[in-house]
């Protein structure tokens, strides 16, 4: 299996969205639709994937503000964690305090679990709670990649002063559940540059594994 993936900013935040598939059978997945839906399908073309999946890591409004478009596009299912749906439900009124212009989301149509398997890339799904309640990270062993969200930032991690954000629960996620992983896989951050797990590891200065 060959697995390709690009790696896009998008919306009105630059949150990262990453297009990942796997060109012997042609299916993939987009990870955090947060906006410029024309953006994301021109990649998706050039990577000549059709996509099964919008695969969420938590529900604020700039990872998911483009999957109603991108669903009626592409016929996919949307998914998120179940204990993030109290976000979902709020986007209208996330969007009326960051200032964005808000567009309707359908609901979810899939509950995401954790160490739930993504078939089509050799994947696993991560429940890292502590940024917002339901946030999940995607592992990918053979790629040496994990796609973290906001949980974990390149020297730094996801805020937790915003609704269901617990301190605590994050550090506990990021230590017992990210830095038990492949040190060296590579980390696509929710926003910003992309990082090592080795690296934050030994330098985060948030959390670091000992």
């Amino acid at each position: 299996m060959t697995v390709v993936r690009e790696t896009i900013p998008v919306g009105p935040l630059q949150c990262n969205c990453t297009i990942l598939g796997n060109t012997e059978t042609g299916r993939g997945y987009v990870f955090d639709p947060g906006g410029d839906p024309d953006d994301i399908m021109a990649v998706v073309e050039q990577l000549g994937l059709k996509i099964e999946a919008l695969i969420h890591t938590h529900a604020h409004l700039d990872h998911f503000l483009a999957a109603g478009e991108i669903r009626r596009r592409t016929g996919a299912k949307v998914c998120l964690h179940p204990e993030d749906k109290f976000l979902w439900d709020a986007l209208e009124q996330q969007c009326l305090r960051f200032g964005v212009p808000y567009t309707p989301v359908p609901d979810p149509d899939h509950w995401l679990q954790h160490e739930e398997p993504l078939p089509c890339a050799d994947g696993l799904c991560i429940h890292t709670p502590g940024h917002t309640p339901g946030s999940m990270s995607f592992y990918f062993a053979q790629d040496e990649l994990l796609i973290a969200g906001d949980t974990l930032f390149l020297g730094s991690v996801g805020r937790t002063d915003l609704w269901g954000g617990n301190t605590e629960q994050l550090r506990d996620s990021i230590k017992t559940r990210l830095y038990t992983l492949n040190e060296e896989a590579i980390v696509i951050t929710g926003h910003g540059p992309a990082t090592t797990l080795g690296n934050e590891m030994r330098f985060n200065q948030f959390v670091r594994a000992v």
